[in-house]
């Protein structure tokens, strides 16, 4: 069986607020030379599930990232966690783009790869939420996908997936291959293990440019995007306090009860 895991690396999303301004005329989040990137963590999640597949009935389980200028040690993190071979598509071409262009890149390379049962991705990434790339691929490739996944097992040519709901899970069969993205209720992801460590040492990476997949640079990253962003802003959160005040506990406790019945909020 072959599972190809697509993922993002992002700045670190634990990185203090103040390490991050707005560029108002580019429109663009610019983060301080301290904030480290790291690999998306609901992708880490999405190559958990494909290592729990290769734990249980035996997978290559190969990653594909995209980018310009990566970080090779971000990168190569689920190699470390026990994946197979590493796929980069890594020009200046890629930068910037937007779900659309993304999508567009990693369904060209997963194409090229050419054989593959089961694409796994995160439910989106950590930086822009936009949970829409996934989504895109399987609409590229026209493979069946399900959506936040927190269980897969593979059997008969078939993936049994429980996937998440506002009021618990339900369960979904679908004919392989196809495309699921993997939720956080799927679990904390393995670390890296000696073994794997010593194993990624010898693996290089292959990489990809976008006529190496068949694509014109005008078509993906910062020129390939469908998405027009009108304005990118910090929200303002304002607030005001009232003192309730009494002459003992009862009375302070009287009065703030009278005042939220005013306010409808009991």
């Amino acid at each position: 069986m072959n599972i190809i895991v697509c993922v993002k690396e992002v700045p670190d999303p634990e990185a203090p607020v103040d390490e991050f301004r707005l560029d108002p005329d580019k429109n663009i989040l610019v983060s301080s030379p301290k904030v480290l990137k790291v690999p998306n963590p609901f992708d880490e999640q999405a190559v958990e599930a494909a290592l729990r597949i290769k734990d249980r009935s035996g997978a290559k389980v190969t990653i594909l990232s995209l980018g310009r200028g990566l970080d090779r040690v971000v990168v190569k993190k689920p190699l470390l966690m026990g994946a197979d071979d590493l796929v980069l598509l890594e020009d200046e071409a890629f930068a910037d783009g937007d779900s659309w262009s993304t999508a567009y890149g990693l369904a060209a390379a997963i194409k090229k790869i050419g054989v593959y049962d089961l694409v796994l991705c995160g439910r989106q990434a950590a930086d822009w939420n936009a949970g829409q790339t996934g989504l895109g691929i399987a609409e590229l490739l026209n493979l069946p996908s399900v959506t936040v996944a927190r269980k897969i097992e593979i059997m008969d040519g078939k993936a049994k997936v429980e996937r998440v709901t506002t009021n618990g899970y339900e369960v979904i069969e679908v004919i392989l291959p196809a495309l699921i993205t993997v939720s956080n209720e799927l679990g904390q992801a393995r670390y890296p293990a000696v073994q794997n460590i010593r194993k990624a040492d010898k693996i290089q990476p292959v990489t990809w440019k976008p006529v190496d997949i068949g694509l014109e640079p005008f078509s993906v990253g910062s020129q390939g995007r469908r998405l027009k962003l009108l304005k990118l802003f910090q929200p303002v959160f304002e607030g005001t306090c009232e003192m309730i005040e009494g002459e003992t506990l009862q009375e302070a406790a009287e009065s703030l009860s009278l005042r939220l019945r005013k306010e409808k909020i009991l």
